[in-house]
């Protein structure tokens, strides 16, 4: 039997999951009647206008299916409840790079990774390096660009 590995996410992550959740089985009715509308113009053979509504039903539902499966096994963790002196998921951390420049970053789930904000995923190439390390301790990230040297100047839990 195949075990239900949970999905560790921030509540904001999850209250998006259920707002997509939500969008998509609210346009489920919409695209029964396009596809209804399709049909009665006749042949379906050669009706774009059906295929169309067909395969949009078919993208809605796997994402909807695939949704749920991420819903069911959300497992919602809260940064602000924990502590300790090692990275964990939640942590947001000051690491300071080659040129002892300061970078902060939040470790957080794969559907709410923006690097571009300051939140990586644990299982990115990063979050994976900086998972239960402490202050002080330095870590090296080979990434497309080359590698990466950091050392890890502040753990905190917000």
């Amino acid at each position: 039997m195949a075990t239900m590995e949970k999905v560790p996410m921030l509540a904001e992550g999850y209250e998006r999951l259920t707002a997509d959740l939500k969008t998509l089985r609210a346009e489920r009715p919409k695209i029964v009647d396009a596809i209804e509308e399709a049909r009665a113009h006749g042949d379906l053979s050669e009706n774009a206008e059906y295929h169309a509504a067909k395969e949009r039903q078919g993208q809605v539902e796997a994402q909807i299916a695939e949704l749920e499966d991420r819903v069911s096994r959300a497992q919602i963790i809260d940064p602000t409840s924990m502590s300790g002196d090692k990275i964990v998921f939640g942590a947001t951390v000051t690491l300071l790079d080659e040129n002892d420049k300061p970078v902060k970053y939040q470790i957080v789930g794969q559907t709410e990774a923006d690097a571009k904000v300051g939140r990586i995923s644990y299982n990115s190439p990063l979050g994976r390096a900086l998972i239960s390390k402490q202050v002080g301790d330095e870590i090296e990230v080979t990434v497309p660009s080359g590698d990466k040297f950091y050392l890890v100047d502040k753990i905190e839990f917000i």
